[in-house]
């Protein structure tokens, strides 16, 4: 019979996947730092050898990287799933902002029914708060706050609905929209009218999860997506109706 003894498990295993589950939760993110060496034994109950045994398999499998002199940080290579050469064809193509705005639909409004379903009341507190901090930074009309806030609302509703795959795909997603690949988001922080419009949409989407309503938070969340591919679609055709307008106007000036 193929039976075998069992083997205690190593300390340093136990750590390791410890530390695996913490990240591909998202409860550690990329680019955050390790408390110190002595801290985290003394959380995990280890001794430093095992600890340091541990780190250095994870660096191994590129989970984690150390920084001389500053410590040891979730690996950042876990924030990007795309390749550069990708996402610099996204950024050169602008029918690739639609699409993406369809992706995000189709998998935010599924995450939002999660949300609404199985996020804790801890969870949903999170989703609370950012949105409390959207509707203080709308008062103070900073583009620049709004726009961070924006994308910690949406992935604080990602987080909520506990499905790892999704996690880490919609926080590769936000990594290039916070750079700008698709497209600038505080562009539309910057007009009153649409600001307010925004404001309204992420108010109906934190009261649908808040009640535990998932045909609501799937219907908001659809309604808001929505609302920004349309403001980009007119944002777009007025800047290249007044690229056109320029063009024209700089041919009539050569020729008078």
């Amino acid at each position: 019979m193929p039976f075998q003894k069992i083997e205690p498990e190593k300390l340093s295993d136990s750590v390791v996947r410890q530390i695996e589950r913490l990240i591909l939760q998202g409860i550690l993110r990329p680019g955050e730092r390790l408390p110190s060496e002595r801290d985290l034994s003394e959380r995990l109950g280890v001794s430093r050898p095992s600890l340091r045994e541990a780190i250095a398999a994870l660096e191994t499998d590129g989970l984690l990287v150390t920084r001389a002199s500053s410590g040891i940080y979730v690996a950042e290579v876990l924030n990007s799933a795309f390749s550069p050469s990708l996402i610099r064809l996204f950024a050169r193509h602008p029918d690739a902002v639609f699409d993406y705005l369809d992706f995000r639909r189709d998998l935010e409004a599924m995450a939002a029914e999660r949300a609404a379903r199985l996020g804790s009341d801890t969870d949903l507190k999170v989703v609370d708060a950012v949105f409390r901090k959207m509707e203080a930074a709308a008062q103070k009309r900073d583009p620049a706050d709004e726009a961070a806030l924006d994308a910690e609302f949406h992935m604080a509703i990602i987080e909520a609905s506990h499905n790892v795959v999704m996690l880490h795909m919609m926080r590769a997603m936000f990594g290039l929209l916070r750079e700008g690949v698709f497209y600038n988001r505080q562009v539309m922080f910057r007009q009153k009218t649409t600001r307010e419009a925004l404001l309204d949409q992420h108010r109906a989407i934190n009261t649908a999860l808040q009640a535990h309503d998932p045909v609501a938070a799937r219907n908001a969340v659809e309604r808001h997506l929505s609302f920004v591919e349309t403001s980009l679609k007119d944002h777009f055709r007025t800047e290249r109706n007044e690229a056109v307008a320029r063009l024209r106007f700089a041919q009539e000036a050569e020729r008078g």
